[in-house]
């Protein structure tokens, strides 16, 4: 069985890590890893981590580049290695004007699509923009759908997907962390000061392109320091989109308790995320790593497609700074309250799901035959 992964960027590459090892591990199947390039320094960055080399590159990275010059030029340039690999299946993950546009150029010649994370959904077009939509698409287009929760196979059934091309598999971005903690690694807090004993260390993150508004990201600016003065230390590492060189150059030097990071790679962030008292996040990803580690989280979004962390101590706050002063003093006053034992939360599995997904494939495969 031949299959063909594709991968933009850096979240599509962590999450896939591991399913690429796991067909690797397996004689039946050849792996073929094609880029679009649609990260280029964040995606070599998340596939180093893993030890992952990929086979082709579409390189379509250009500097101010629009979504839809990504997808034309995805769909113009993918047919080229699918001529030249002849694959059964194109295996896309997630939600990225990447995975969609292979997700089409796949069913456009008629090649099997397995869509990786289906039937995330928020019900909501422009929330995430334009992940959401993009999630709606592959899955009209895939023949099989891994679902990462029972929540998101019943959004897949609502829309008329057929139950038998369905499967339940749990989330990668688990297989993904539990791989990460098991490396050593001590980049994580090398380049900031040892901190005060019991002092609170939140992790922030900040990069959905509706969050990149200017009103937006100066209520963000000021909880940080806000939440800086009240003693806490605070580590940001930032997302290389230019348009947060303003928020940053502002952000930089505002306070000795407030630490902007170079983008970490996969393993010393996961490590950074461990050491966590709060999380304050736009991501969808670390909303699901912050959740397994069992840490209190706050989701600068209006709305989430992850509903299952909401029940495990996160709560949505938008970007207005008193909303996210007010959730994260009440959890640094009772992080106890709203934190879980790290592990506890396996309504996205428990690491297994890598497996699950390349087993199904080959059984699918064989059961078409």
């Amino acid at each position: 069985m031949r299959i063909l992964v594709i991968i933009g960027t850096r979240p599509e590459a962590i999450k896939l890590s591991p399913v690429i090892h796991r067909l690797n591990d397996r004689s039946e199947i050849k792996t073929c890893i094609c880029l679009t390039g649609q990260h280029r320094e964040l995606l070599v960055q998340g596939l180093a981590d893993f030890h992952i080399t990929p086979h082709h590159n579409l390189d379509v990275m250009h500097d101010r580049q629009s979504l839809n010059s990504i997808s034309s030029r995805i769909l113009a340039d993918l047919p080229r290695i699918l001529d030249l690999e002849r694959p059964d299946w194109i295996l896309v993950q997630g939600d990225t004007t990447s995975a969609m546009a292979a997700a089409v150029t796949g069913f456009q010649h008629g090649i099997k699509v397995a869509h990786v994370e289906a039937g995330l959904r928020t019900g909501d077009p422009e929330q995430p923009w334009p992940e959401e939509m993009n999630r709606r698409i592959i899955g009209q287009v895939a023949n099989l759908h891994f679902a990462p929760s029972q929540t998101a196979r019943d959004n897949l059934l609502r829309e008329g997907i057929p139950a038998a091309n369905i499967v339940v598999s749990g989330n990668t971005v688990i297989d993904a962390l539990l791989l990460a903690r098991s490396m050593e690694h001590s980049q994580a807090l090398a380049n900031l000061p040892p901190r005060l004993p019991r002092q609170p260390l939140i992790v922030c993150t900040l990069h959905r392109r509706e969050n990149l508004t200017r009103s937006r990201l100066l209520q963000v600016e000021q909880a940080l320091v806000a939440l800086a003065e009240r003693g806490n230390q605070i580590v940001f590492p930032v997302h290389p989109n230019p348009a947060l060189t303003a928020t940053i150059r502002r952000l930089q030097n505002s306070h000795p308790h407030l630490h902007i990071l170079r983008p970490l790679s996969y393993v010393p962030f996961i490590q950074l995320l461990a050491q966590a008292t709060l999380v304050l996040t736009d991501s969808g990803g670390i909303q699901e790593e912050a959740a397994f580690l069992g840490k209190p989280l706050l989701v600068m979004r209006r709305c989430t497609e992850r509903p299952e962390v909401l029940n495990e101590g996160a709560m949505l706050v938008g970007t207005d700074s008193h909303a996210i002063l007010k959730a994260a003093q009440a959890v640094l006053d009772a992080p106890d309250r709203f934190g879980r034992p790290a592990g506890a939360f396996t309504d996205l599995g428990a690491g297994q799901a890598s497996y699950k997904i390349t087993e199904y494939l080959l059984s699918h495969q064989a059961a078409a035959a």
